[in-house]
């Protein structure tokens, strides 16, 4: 159950997860472009619940584009074709008659293998199915801190590896796939490259630390062996989506949903065979992890 949050907001109302972790943020028209005090606040709500979902945003693409780029300059999107018109859009479709895999269906951080990955995602619901297709999210923030005083000195030094290799690789998952899907995507051998980040990173605005890895991206860690790796991350990813760390999102028809990809990972649930599921998908530029 959502309760108000408790710090005031003078533009706009907040309601919030027990947690903290996922909020509601209702006041704002985001077809309009935001003062300087309610594009604070929203920034603001959404650097404290990490979050943020808008109900009742009924945009054009244009509009979307519009309301991303006040919270910052678009991120790179690759490995799937943007919309015509729209170089800055996904269109994330399923037909009500596609056999494919939901897209989304592992627990990731968008584009992590970035050397700047995306510091928010922004995802909005056109048409929403009667049944299934909640998207679950990670506190990683508060997974972090969970974890006993030794295993954060362990992990302090640790640089995780990164890697689309798992998806859009020529072995991937993609490249496998055979039943065809609305969402094109394209396999490519950059994908098959790597780079290491963080394994744990210190938020640029709130200065809260949170494990930076996830299953679909994260193929091992710098200096270790494979079954080293595969022990420490087999046993935080475990850690990590425990019931406490998750927020469930159930999506209405119209809302924006706005995440952070520095202190989160989420997952996308299928559950919606025989529907049509309709949503527009935007990135905002991130800073290398740190």
């Amino acid at each position: 159950m959502l309760k108000e949050a408790e710090s005031p907001y003078r533009t706009i109302r907040v309601s919030a997860e027990p947690s903290g972790f996922g909020a509601e943020i209702v006041g704002p028209d985001l077809a309009r472009p935001l003062s300087k005090d309610q594009l604070a606040e929203v920034k603001a709500a959404w650097a404290r619940h990490a979050v943020v979902a808008f109900p009742d945003q009924p945009l054009t693409l244009d509009e979307l584009e519009a309301f991303t780029l006040q919270i910052g300059a678009f991120g790179h999107d690759p490995f799937i074709a943007p919309m015509p018109g729209h170089p800055n859009v996904l269109e994330l479709r399923r037909e009500p008659d596609e056999k494919a895999t939901n897209f989304g269906a592992g627990w990731h951080s968008d584009w992590s293998f970035q050397e700047q990955p995306p510091a928010a995602t922004l995802l909005r619901s056109e048409v929403v199915p009667p049944v299934g297709g909640d998207t679950l999210f990670c506190d990683c923030a508060r997974a972090y801190e969970a974890l006993s005083e030794v295993m954060k000195t362990m992990l302090a030094p640790l640089r995780a590896v990164h890697s689309a290799t798992r998806a859009y690789g020529v072995k991937g998952v993609f490249a496998r796939e055979t039943e065809k899907r609305s969402l094109q995507i394209i396999v490519s051998p950059e994908a098959d490259k790597s780079l290491t980040h963080p394994l744990v990173r210190t938020h640029p605005v709130t200065g809260r630390k949170a494990l930076f890895i996830s299953p679909v991206y994260t193929t091992g860690i710098a200096g270790m062996t494979e079954k080293e790796s595969q022990a420490i991350l087999g046993f935080l990813f475990q850690h990590m989506i425990q019931e406490p760390f998750i927020y469930r999102h159930k999506w209405r028809e119209k809302m924006l949903l706005m995440w952070d990809n520095r202190c989160t990972m989420h997952f996308a649930e299928g559950g919606y065979d025989g529907h049509l599921r309709l949503m527009h998908r935007t990135t905002v530029a991130g800073d290398r992890p740190a």
